[in-house]
């Protein structure tokens, strides 16, 4: 959009408010309030926004060690412009508009560790390359007769689920509820979110929401913000959502599946459909393989991207048949690999890419996804042989835990190619720092086993 046409939006919808804000590193919305004279002289000039959003953590614990900022530098403000693209209504807000923000360094350079400008030189890169990458994503999350209060005076034990018992795809349970699910799916459009698909999963309180498909940027956009959406219709209603990969160990955990294709670059055709002479899938055209190969190639060493905290691993453990990926695979149209390639027709012919948790980023979980597929294009990488259960077949493991998923993640080549040095540097770090936190923290687990008996 622009200048004139946000005015005239502003006009129309009796704007007297603006919010704006970036995603952090863990994928958390970071804003703040502006009067309209701030918000059009930031259109205008930029504005300046603390850059200690990323230096620090999920809990608003400072790093001791970020290096892109820290008390070595006093927690300056960093550059940060305003991308009008973005604008949307707050349908929870009346008269409110909200914009996304693209942070910078001084010196107007794009800010090399903010996970959008991640995303965008990845994007860039596809571009150059001749391909228009398109993509969705899926979220699984769990619901709760609980308040932030509520859940922190029970240390997250006991909490009530929105309904008991397990019951995917349920018209009963999603017509009783509908007026949460109508209040999810009218903000979600209201934001300019179209949902494609909204149902109970299997799981008290569970439900999965399909995101329609759109350029990659926007598809990162519209995720991040559908999570925001969800915990705020929640909150408001008495409720609390979770997108944690696994909350409780005796039910299904919670992805974020990305779906993804290429367009060519006027974005008129599906690249991934049409015949092909590969001999490893007939039919299924050269391009789509290497894609494949490539995310097979790297998906350990970018496993942390896809899988960034503690909790992310007690989803993908081996031997639970969770509907989650234990390790690197591929099949046509099989939910129990790592990759799966749904092969439905010139429009939809697509990569799901089945290891990301719902508690992952999804500007790093996609720029992870599509890198790793250019990688397999570029380097002509060779497809090895589909799998019928991945559950029971001879493949390479995925990272059991964060720890070795850094460690793989801090030593690749490929991450530095694509991410940037200073990315993978800061990136690890911030998991280093992560798993620091962990190992201080005496668990529920640790006192059950050993408190009496040792």
């Amino acid at each position: 959009m622009t200048l004139q046409e946000i005015k005239q939006a502003f006009r129309k919808n009796a704007i007297d408010k603006v919010k704006v804000g970036g995603f952090d590193t863990d994928g958390i919305l970071r804003g703040k309030y502006v009067s309209l004279e701030k918000f059009f002289s930031a259109v205008a000039n930029g504005l300046s926004f603390c850059d200690v959003i990323f230096g620090w953590d999920s809990g608003d614990a400072l790093y001791d060690g970020a290096g892109v900022t820290g008390w070595h530098s006093g927690f300056p403000d960093a550059p940060a412009k305003v991308d009008l693209s973005t604008f949307r209504l707050l349908p929870w807000e009346p008269h409110t508009a909200f914009f996304l923000l693209d942070f910078y360094r001084p010196d107007g350079k794009p800010l090399p560790v903010a996970p959008r400008q991640v995303l965008r030189r990845v994007i860039e890169r596809a571009e150059a390359m001749g391909y228009l990458p398109r993509a969705s994503i899926e979220y699984e999350y769990w619901f709760f007769r609980e308040d932030p209060h509520s859940v922190r005076a029970k240390h997250y034990h006991g909490l009530t689920p929105l309904t008991p018992g397990m019951f995917g795809y349920s018209v009963l349970r999603s017509s009783v509820g509908s007026d949460l699910a109508h209040e999810i799916l009218d903000s979600a459009r209201g934001m300019g979110i179209e949902i494609e698909g909204h149902h109970t999963e299997t799981g008290p309180g569970v439900y999965e929401t399909a995101i329609r498909v759109d350029d990659a940027l926007s598809a990162a956009d519209h995720a991040a913000l559908f999570k925001v959406a969800v915990k705020v219709v929640a909150q408001k209603r008495g409720l609390i959502a979770t997108f944690m990969a696994k909350w409780n160990a005796n039910l299904p955990g919670s992805s974020g599946h990305i779906h993804q294709s290429l367009m060519e670059r006027l974005g008129k055709s599906n690249l991934f459909s049409g015949r092909g002479n590969g001999t490893v899938v007939p039919g299924m055209p050269p391009l789509m393989q290497r894609y494949l190969a490539g995310q097979l190639a790297l998906m350990p060493e970018f496993a942390v991207m896809f899988m960034p905290t503690i909790n992310s691993y007690k989803r993908t453990a081996p031997g639970t048949l969770s509907w989650a990926p234990s390790n690197v695979t591929w099949g046509i149209d099989n939910r129990t690999t790592a990759l799966r390639a749904i092969l439905t027709g010139p429009k939809t012919t697509r990569v799901e890419h089945r290891l990301p948790g719902a508690d992952a980023n999804p500007y790093l979980a996609l720029a992870a996804s599509l890198a790793s597929g250019l990688h397999g294009i570029r380097n002509k990488t060779k497809l090895p042989s589909p799998v019928d259960n991945a559950y029971v077949a001879d493949a390479a493991p995925l990272p059991r835990s964060l720890k070795e998923a850094n460690q793989l993640f801090r030593g690749s080549q490929a991450a530095r190619e694509w991410f940037g040095e200073e990315f993978v540097r800061f990136f690890s770090m911030t998991r280093d720092w992560e798993m620091k936190q962990f190992e201080r923290a005496v668990t529920d687990w640790e006192m059950e086993r050993y408190f009496e008996t040792i």
